[in-house]
């Protein structure tokens, strides 16, 4: 049996091997990787939001792959931060992290990410074409993320080519580099700032590492964190949403009229086409039974929101967008448990900024190509187009 996540038609359409997988099992041992490697994957809802909590299946990478060849090479910023660790060293980090982006400091950026959001579309001319990702999808969360960050302007689309190769599926040694490029500029970065006090999300990390739980290395490896998890899946976000209102006119429409709609229709545009498709990689430390399945110890284990947030079992109708839907919020595209996204409080505010620029801006918005031409990242982690060319 081949590897069912590496299909390209999986990448164009992950819905319907997805239905085809939970179909047979919500939780199945499928061959994932190289020749003779094999996963745990969980498709059901109920499966994966069990899994999500559940304490015996671990994110800490190094200690699953200690003592195992490998010829990997990542940044220890990259492969040791606080999404591959558990408590109390995630605890740690987390409690550091979790006041930068509630709802209070999100609310005061909110100004910002509406200035960005109208240079960007100020160069946006009705009739023409553009690709919302690179206009629009890609530039925000990564100039919002760094101006946190205090990268500097000159800076940041290099940081965010960095960040897109950690995501090069099936080429590892660009990944390895990716890694070490973002991971040396990241330490050099910090650096800077301990020379010269400012007020950047950056210095508040290094203020709390230095009178808090945090070593130097955890200060670099978070900041990493926080700049690729902070841009990466918001974009996902964005145009996935703006592909799924262009091809519902109807929805686009509603929107266009009302778009005070918009914030309490972000949770079924993320359930209808989750910006992660698959989370990131767990194992078991014990054995376990899950939906019906045994899972040995030492086993990997992965959970695909993509997949159960279109679970029949628990969304009515699951592959029609609804923006009326009830019960959305249940949907696990940020993920359930102590690793749910830290950032979403701001990749709702940065979606729901952007998309009611755009449908004030441009209610008669279409797509310029058929959806069949559209190009997807050839990753099993990101649900994420390349391009999404429109006509304004």
């Amino acid at each position: 049996m081949t590897d069912p996540l590496h299909d390209p038609g999986f990448f164009r359409d992950p819905y319907a091997t997805y239905d085809r997988l939970r179909g047979a099992a919500p939780v199945q041992k499928v061959p994932t990787g190289s020749e003779g490697h094999y996963s745990y994957l969980v498709t059901g809802h109920a499966e994966a939001r069990q899994a999500f909590a559940d304490p015996r299946l671990s994110k800490d990478t190094a200690r699953f792959f200690a003592g195992q060849a490998s010829r990997r090479n990542l940044h220890p910023a990259v492969s040791r931060n606080m999404l591959a660790s558990d408590p109390p060293q995630h605890t740690r980090q987390r409690g550091v992290a979790a006041g930068l982006f509630t709802a209070g400091p999100v609310a005061r950026l909110r100004p910002y990410i509406e200035q960005v959001v109208d240079g960007l579309l100020d160069g946006w001319e009705p009739g023409t074409r553009v690709d919302l990702v690179e206009g629009l999808a890609a530039p925000l969360p990564v100039t919002v993320i760094c101006q946190l960050l205090g990268v500097p302007r000159d800076d940041r689309a290099m940081v965010s080519r960095w960040s897109n190769e950690l995501f090069a599926a099936g080429r590892p040694d660009r990944i390895d580099a990716a890694s070490h490029a973002i991971g040396d500029y990241m330490t050099g970065l910090v650096a800077s700032a301990r020379r010269a006090p400012g007020e950047s999300l950056l210095h508040l990390l290094i203020q709390q590492g230095d009178e808090g739980p945090l070593d130097p290395d955890e200060v670099v490896s978070l900041a990493v964190l926080l700049l690729v998890a902070g841009h990466e899946t918001t974009t996902n976000f964005i145009a996935n949403a703006v592909l799924a209102l262009i091809q519902h006119p109807e929805s686009l429409a509603r929107l266009s009229r009302d778009p005070d709609l918009i914030a309490g229709s972000l949770d079924e545009l993320l359930r209808f086409d989750s910006p992660v498709g698959i989370a990131t990689f767990r194992y078991s430390t014990e054995a376990l039974r899950l939906g019906g399945t045994d899972i040995p110890e030492g086993a990997a284990v992965l959970i695909a929101p993509g997949a159960a947030n279109r679970d029949p079992a628990r969304f009515a109708e699951p592959h029609r967008l609804d923006l009326d839907r009830s019960g959305a919020a249940g949907h696990l595209a940020f993920g359930h448990g102590i690793h749910r996204c830290l950032g979403a409080p701001l990749a709702l505010a940065e979606a729901e900024i952007a998309l009611r620029a755009i449908v004030t801006r441009f209610p008669g918005m279409r797509p310029a190509v058929p959806g069949e031409d559209l190009e997807w990242r050839q990753t099993r982690l990101m649900r994420g187009l390349q391009a999404l060319p429109v006509v304004l």
